[in-house]
């Protein structure tokens, strides 16, 4: 199945593909997935970032001063709990003055909807940025309910990165979100009747944190 929209941005890279390779692999031991897992967050990283914000400012180099950039307002990256840990250092390691605001979500495997078990998101002061991170999106429940949360505390922009979606997820994110840009490693062929992505890298959470 193919997707397209104006808010999603498959990435294009051979480094990409490379890591995504190695994420596929069933023989990829956890420490090498957990590998895989950041370079390609780092790659995310990189691309879902590029277009920030920015303020101008006034610096002094050892030789004069110059005009020069900072980023503009606060950023908070929020993995979605467990697997979205898998993806965070790579986005601080860019962003290392971003607030990490985590929400426990899970999908119920018998009825394939998000059941949300830890949130701890302020009542007031909301982000500039919120950068939503999950290895995977396939049904869409989890992030649609993490995007409530965010709208709800009063975010204005939120991006979310993701290693591998289905289009219907996608579908079901851009219908109900089209303000929400979304970065993927890859947009996979489809779900199958248990809502697992083909062709996939299985348990994303289990791989990454080695609880098969």
């Amino acid at each position: 199945m193919h997707f397209q929209h104006p808010s999603v941005t498959p990435l294009q890279h051979s480094l990409v593909q490379h890591h995504l390779a190695g994420l596929r692999d069933s023989a990829t031991p956890p420490a090498v997935f957990r590998q895989h897992v950041d370079c390609l967050a780092s790659l995310l990283a990189a691309e879902l970032t590029r277009d920030l914000p920015l303020q101008a400012c006034t610096v002094q180099t050892p030789m004069e001063s110059t005009a020069a950039f900072r980023l503009q307002g606060r950023v908070a990256i929020v993995p979605i709990l467990r697997a979205g840990l898998g993806m965070t250092d790579a986005f601080l390691r860019l962003l290392p003055e971003a607030e990490v605001r985590h929400l426990g979500i899970c999908r119920d495997e018998s009825t394939a909807l998000p059941v949300e078990y830890y949130q701890k998101l302020p009542a007031s002061n909301p982000a500039d940025v919120a950068i939503l991170v999950d290895p995977m999106l396939a049904t869409g429940g989890s992030i649609l309910h993490a995007v409530q949360l965010l709208k709800r505390w009063g975010v204005p922009q939120i991006r979310f990165a993701c290693l591998i979606a289905a289009p219907e997820g996608l579908q079901q994110l851009t219908s109900a979100h089209p303000d929400v840009r979304v970065f993927a490693a890859s947009i996979d062929r489809q779900l199958n009747s248990r809502s697992y992505i083909l062709p996939g890298l299985g348990d994303a959470g289990d791989r990454i944190f080695n609880t098969p």
